[in-house]
């Protein structure tokens, strides 16, 4: 027990940065006086990249690594990373680098935008290395339970785990910007710390090697027979159709027969099944991507709205991040709802095609909604005049933005249980681990095809000597006709899916397969 609660502080550390980079975006175009297409770009390629690492650092703790090494490097990468944020803002190191203290951009020297960068790539490495790790992690310790929690143990767990609770409530209302990133750096290195308290106590399991290298030798094994012909007898042939040019991987050579058998010449007739499989769904995970684009918008362009509307609700001021409270609170409902669905369906195999179905229509609706307020928001800014004056306050509620983030949250909810139980229905057994980070993954492409979108947008929406709809402030821009162009993008997706999803060949869910297969033994025996 003593171990879950050390494992669990990463856990809430991670929860609280994740609050200080919400209003990464502000930061960036205030701070640092960015144009709002470059903050974008870089919190979408930060935010993107954090997600689609861990199919690398799976395939690393499969290998060579194992979880607790993976955990411990990631947590170390985590708390350097945090570290070098809150030093990286102006007033830390302002006497050391002989600049000004000041949340302004002639303060930001060359020093601290090494300290940025190199915070963002750690932070990176960090979250990669906690979403492939962690939870499988604290499944291998909740296994034992012989450890005996001691009062003064657990009343240490309770304190912690509500320091960052405390910090969540209290972050947002901190104005500078330095003690508004500390803080979550000092909650993450004393969570690594206690981490590595109980590093003589924890399980730890061996690597046991990935289903990413089966895949490797898959390829290699057939291409290397591909002037060999495949055999005649139907029971040497892997049993799934099409992709013929893979099969061959199973044919025996004559110095193969007489030595020893190389593993990356000769593959079973599974091996190349589960390859298969996992080929014929790259066209359907295609097609998720966009779901993944509709969502970087949030915490970027939806956000940056947010930031010079009417904060206030009576005489209270509200801060940005209580939209984040209710995107994660829409999310998790719809995931909860979406996980009561299964249960009252006989048939299983088509339930995660039908919600990806749902989430690209909550998408388009949420672009919809985005364009109109944007529409309303712009014209409240040319009626007062505040076209030239960026830093003015909008006099328009931003609760106005807050249906869109509810549908947004909605749409990654969804979404996320789809392509979870998609991967877990279609994937090969083997690859149980990915599956998760699979689903991870294809958001994260999404997130940073939203940087290449964004430009080619700009770059078409300037032809003919126009202005571009990105332009250096937020005012001058026109975001609306870019939610009316992922409106677009995002039904054309949608008639994609229905045609790709109609095509596909599913199988049953692996429960299913199991009743089955228990059916069949009892009607045989009776």
């Amino acid at each position: 027990m003593a171990s879950f609660v050390r494992i669990t502080v990463l856990i809430w550390a991670d929860i609280l940065t994740a609050y200080a980079l919400f209003v990464m975006m502000p930061y960036l175009t205030t701070v640092w006086n960015l144009n709002i297409t470059r903050a974008a770009a870089i919190v979408n390629v930060f935010s993107g990249v954090a997600t689609i690492m861990p199919i690398g650092m799976a395939f690393l703790v499969d290998a060579f690594m194992g979880d607790y090494w993976m955990l411990l490097l990631s947590s170390l990468a985590y708390s350097f990373g945090v570290s070098c944020l809150a030093m990286s803002t102006p007033p830390v190191l302002s006497n050391a680098v002989g600049n000004c203290g000041e949340y302004k951009p002639h303060c930001i020297g060359d020093a601290q935008k090494v300290l940025f960068y190199t915070a963002l790539a750690l932070i990176a490495i960090g979250i990669s290395g906690h979403i492939t790790s962690l939870e499988s992690f604290l499944n291998q310790q909740q296994e034992d339970n012989s450890e005996q929690l001691s009062p003064r143990q657990a009343a240490g767990g309770v304190g912690v785990i509500l320091l960052p609770i405390v910090g969540c409530i209290a972050l947002p209302y901190i104005k500078p910007w330095s003690v508004r990133f500390g803080i979550p750096a000092i909650c993450t290195v004393v969570a690594t710390f206690l981490f590595t308290t109980g590093s003589c106590l924890y399980r730890h399991s061996k690597p046991q090697g990935s289903p990413l290298t089966t895949l490797c030798r898959v390829f290699v094994a057939s291409a290397s027979k591909m002037c060999r012909h495949l055999p005649s007898n139907d029971n040497q042939v892997p049993r799934i159709r099409g992709l013929r040019c893979l099969d061959k991987a199973v044919v025996q050579t004559q110095n193969q027969e007489q030595k020893e058998q190389n593993r990356w010449k000769l593959c079973t007739i599974e091996e190349v099944d589960d390859t298969k499989k996992v080929i014929h769904m790259i066209p359907m995970w295609m097609t998720f991507i966009m779901c993944g684009v509709v969502i970087s918008i949030g915490n970027t362009y939806f956000l940056e709205q947010a930031t010079d509307m009417n904060r206030k609700v009576g005489k209270l001021k509200v801060p940005l991040p209580i939209f984040k409270f209710f995107y994660d609170l829409v999310k998790d409902y719809f995931k909860s709802q979406c996980v009561k669905v299964p249960k009252n369906v006989k048939s299983k195999r088509y339930v995660p095609a039908f919600g990806m179905t749902v989430a690209m229509l909550f998408s388009i609706l949420c672009c919809i909604t985005a364009a109109e307020v944007e529409t309303r928001r712009l014209d409240v800014i040319r009626r007062h005049g505040f076209l030239d004056k960026p830093n003015e306050k909008i006099p328009m509620s931003m609760f106005w933005l807050l249906p869109q983030f509810l549908l947004l949250g909605a749409v990654d909810g969804i979404s996320n249980f789809s392509i979870d139980q998609f991967f877990t229905n279609q994937a090969p057994a083997s690859m149980s681990r990915y599956l998760k980070i699979f689903s991870h993954g294809v958001i994260g492409a999404g997130t940073v095809g939203s940087v290449l979108s964004v430009y080619v947008v700009g770059k078409v929406s300037e032809r003919g000597g126009r202005p571009s709809w990105f332009q250096g402030t937020l005012n001058k821009s026109r975001l609306d006709n870019y939610y009316w162009t992922l409106t677009v993008l995002s039904s054309t997706n949608l008639i994609l899916y229905i045609l790709v999803a109609s095509w596909y060949i599913y199988k049953d869910p692996p429960n299913e397969v199991d009743d089955k297969a228990t059916k069949n033994e009892g009607s045989a025996q009776a």
